[in-house]
């Protein structure tokens, strides 16, 4: 891999991992995600995570992953940046046909999905054999990133390739989903210096990472209630932000409900955007009445919290 000069920076703060808001029919709802897609800026988030598992990409074809990218780049506007995934398939050509149709949606970074580039029982030499393969197939100026994908295995980059990747300068963005913060600590120190930005996925280890100089949040609670998560992002080193990040924490519980459908449940009904709940992934109808009275409970809490910090920074 060559040296590349620094072409792009992207901002620290919340990058939500956005979903796909589907018609009743099964069928992607672009006018829908056009909505979403500003919901999302106008709740703070400093970028976005377009096609990726919150998105449902292993459920969309790839005209549908083009469109999904097309879409929300347009509807973004030069207001803040995106990227997209979206690169899904096992053969390295189809990979890199993939990346490049990806990259010509005018999305700011293409991202690689770390688990596309070795099987689980296969080395990490094996997978850095891969990604150099893979370079060469793709447009050498198109910037780059990666996201630790827990589907369909969680594969997690070595601190050395995590280096010689970083150090390349082809790469920008790093959706971590390590969910350790002593781990995430020494990535940060192995970044430091290049344009390689570590995005922490996890809530529980989020502030002690930001304060370690982790670059932002990208996680699916992002979905819910952004804003608490970019006063956080904001706000590191205050007091206040201990009791924040626990409330954070526990409300976080809820990515193990319903998921995705619990949140496209909370976007229709609380947050009143035209959406519709349909998920190609989970059956809508399995989000009970319990399930909904809890995504309801949550935001009241989450409403009270915001209401208690406002009154803070009122009163400083």
């Amino acid at each position: 891999m060559s040296d590349r000069t620094s072409v792009i920076s992207f901002p620290g703060g919340v990058w939500p991992v956005m979903l796909t808001p589907f018609l009743e029919d099964g069928q992607v709802d672009y006018e829908g995600l056009v909505h979403l897609t500003d919901w999302y800026i106008e709740k703070g988030s400093s970028g976005l995570f377009a096609v990726c598992q919150s998105s449902e990409m292993f459920h969309l074809n790839l005209e549908e992953r083009i469109r999904v990218a097309e879409t929300v780049v347009k509807a973004a506007a030069g207001r803040v940046p995106v990227i997209a995934s979206g690169h899904i398939s096992d053969s390295e050509e189809d990979q890199a046909k993939e990346i490049n149709a990806i990259a010509k949606t005018g999305v700011d970074a293409v991202i690689l999905i770390t688990n596309r580039l070795a099987a689980e029982d296969e080395d990490d030499s094996i997978w850095m054999e891969r990604l150099e393969r893979l370079l060469e197939r793709i447009d050498p100026e198109i910037p780059l990133g990666f996201y630790e994908c827990p589907y369909p295995y969680k594969r997690l980059i070595s601190m050395e390739n995590l280096k010689r990747c970083a150090e390349s300068g082809r790469f920008y963005f790093l959706k971590d989903t390590c969910c350790d913060a002593d781990r995430i600590k020494e990535r940060v120190k192995a970044v430091e210096g290049t344009n390689l930005k570590l995005y922490n996925a996890n809530t529980t280890t989020l502030l002690e990472t930001l304060r370690a100089g982790a670059a932002g949040f990208s996680g699916v609670m992002a979905n819910f209630h952004p804003a608490l998560y970019v006063h956080l992002c904001s706000h590191v080193n205050e007091a206040a932000s201990e009791e924040l990040q626990s409330f954070l924490t526990i409300a976080s519980l809820i990515e193990r409900q319903y998921y995705p459908v619990n949140a496209k449940y909370h976007l229709k009904e609380i947050e009143k955007l035209p959406l519709t709940a349909y998920s190609r992934k989970q059956d809508q109808g399995g989000l009970t009445e319990t399930f909904q009275k809890e995504v309801r409970m949550l935001n009241e809490l989450a409403g009270k919290m915001e209401e208690k910090l406002r009154k803070c920074e009122g009163e400083s």
